[in-house]
C-alpha cells in the first residue's frame, strides 16, 4: 500500500513537470477590446501596468498578458511581446488604425512567428464587412512576420468564435512547446517582471524561465547589477516544485537579494554579457521617418530598455549620416545604462517621441 502511494505521488509530481505552460500576449489599439478578451480567456492575477490572466486547461496552463497601458506606453507593448510564446493582435471590427499598424510593425521587427489575428467585437459588424476587413488585414501583413498567421473573428459579448480561438491557440501551443524544447539545454535564465518582499519569507520575484532548467538551491547571478542569489523555493501555478524548465512562469523566493535591488527585465542567470555599447545589424521599418547619426533613441532587449545615442551608421560598407526607411544597416549605439544580453538576443530601436511611428528598427548583435 505504501509503495503504491509512493508511486502515485511520484507519477503526480512527474506529471506536474510535464504540464505545458504557455504565455500569450494580447495587444491592440485602445478600443480593440484587449482587456475584455483577456478577461474572457483567463482569471485575473498579477496586476500592474501589464495584467496577467491565468487558466488551466487539461495539461496546459495559459498566462494571458494584457498590455493595458498601450498605446500610451510602447514599453509595455514591447515587454509583453518579448515575454510571450504566442501573440494575439486584436483588430476591432470597426477597422485598422495607426496603432494597429504599429503592433504589426512590432511583430515584424521582433520577428514573432507564433500568433493569431483576432477581429474583435465581431457582433458589432456584418459577415460581409468582416470578410472585407479580413482581406484588408491579410493584404497589410503580407511580407511581414505576421503573414500566414491565422485570423479569427470573435465576440467577447456573444462568445461567437471563442471555441475556434481556443482551437487555434491549442495548435500554436504545440509549436511553442517544440520551440521551448530546443532551449532546455541552454544556460539557465529567468527574466524578472515583478518583485516584492513577503514578510517572514523575504525577496520574491515573478518571471519566466526563458531557457534552460532551474532548480531549488541553485546559486545564480542577477544581471546587469551582478550580485549573487540562491533559489530557496520555486512555485509554478501556485504549486511548490523542485525544478522548472524553459517556458515556465515561476515565483522564486531568493536568498541574497532584496526587492529594492531588482528592476523589470533583470536576468537571473549563470552567465550573461553586460555592456553599454552595441553594434547591431538592423532592419529599419519602411514606415519610420529615418535613423540618423546622433539621434537619441530607446534601445530594448528582452524586458530591459535604455535611452541610447546613435554613434555610427554603415550601409554597404560605407559610413553614412542616416539610414532611410526600409533599409538594412550596421548601427552602433551607446546606452545610458548597462544592459544584460546574450549573442542571440533580438534588439529593438524606438523613437518614443515620434507621434506617428515610434518603432524604428529591429536587429541582432554583431558586436557588444
Amino acid at each position: 500500500m505504501r509503495r503504491d502511494l509512493s508511486l502515485a505521488i511520484g507519477f503526480y509530481l512527474f506529471r506536474r513537470l510535464l504540464v505545458s505552460m504557455t504565455t500569450v500576449a494580447i495587444v491592440g489599439d485602445e478600443g480593440a477590446g484587449v482587456s475584455t478578451l483577456a478577461g474572457r480567456l483567463g482569471k485575473k492575477g498579477t496586476d500592474s501596468d501589464i495584467t496577467f490572466y491565468n487558466i488551466v486547461k487539461g495539461d496546459s496552463v495559459f498566462t494571458f498578458v494584457d498590455v493595458k497601458k498601450y498605446p500610451e506606453s510602447i514599453k509595455s507593448l514591447v515587454q509583453a511581446v518579448n515575454m510571450a510564446d504566442i501573440v494575439i493582435v486584436c483588430v476591432p471590427s470597426s477597422g485598422l488604425t495607426s496603432r494597429t499598424g504599429e503592433c504589426i510593425v512590432a511583430m515584424d521587427l521582433l520577428e514573432k512567428q507564433r500568433g493569431l489575428i483576432v477581429l474583435t467585437r465581431a457582433d458589432e459588424s456584418f459577415p460581409v464587412a468582416l470578410t472585407e476587413l479580413a482581406d484588408k488585414v491579410s493584404t497589410v501583413v503580407k511580407g511581414t512576420y505576421m503573414e500566414g498567421w491565422g485570423l479569427v473573428p470573435v465576440s467577447s459579448t456573444t462568445f461567437s468564435g471563442m471555441d475556434l480561438l481556443h482551437e487555434r491557440l491549442a495548435e500554436l501551443t504545440v509549436l511553442a512547446k517544440e520551440d521551448r524544447a530546443k532551449l532546455i539545454d541552454s544556460h539557465s535564465r529567468v527574466i524578472v517582471d515583478h518583485f516584492f518582499t513577503v514578510k517572514g519569507v523575504g525577496c520574491v520575484i515573478l518571471g519566466h524561465v526563458d531557457r534552460g532548467v532551474i532548480a531549488k538551491r541553485d546559486a545564480m547571478m542577477v544581471y546587469p547589477p551582478e550580485f549573487g542569489v540562491e533559489i530557496r523555493s520555486i512555485q509554478c501555478n501556485d504549486e511548490d516544485v523542485d525544478k522548472a524548465s524553459a517556458g515556465t512562469r515561476v515565483g522564486l523566493c531568493l536568498k541574497g537579494g532584496r526587492a529594492k535591488d531588482f528592476d523589470r527585465g533583470y536576468l537571473i542567470s549563470a552567465e550573461e554579457s553586460i555592456g553599454n555599447k552595441f553594434e547591431l545589424e538592423a532592419r529599419l521599418s519602411p514606415f519610420t521617418s529615418r535613423l540618423a547619426l546622433r539621434d537619441t533613441v530607446h534601445l530594448f532587449v528582452g524586458l530591459q530598455s535604455s535611452p541610447a545615442t546613435v554613434a555610427r551608421i554603415v550601409i554597404d560598407g560605407k559610413e553614412t549620416d542616416k539610414a532611410p526607411p526600409g533599409s538594412t544597416c550596421t548601427v552602433t549605439l551607446t546606452t545610458g545604462r548597462e544592459l544584460a544580453y546574450r549573442a542571440d538576443d533580438r534588439f529593438l530601436i524606438a523613437q518614443l517621441n515620434d507621434p506617428k511611428q515610434r518603432l524604428v528598427a529591429g536587429g541582432t548583435l554583431t558586436r557588444g
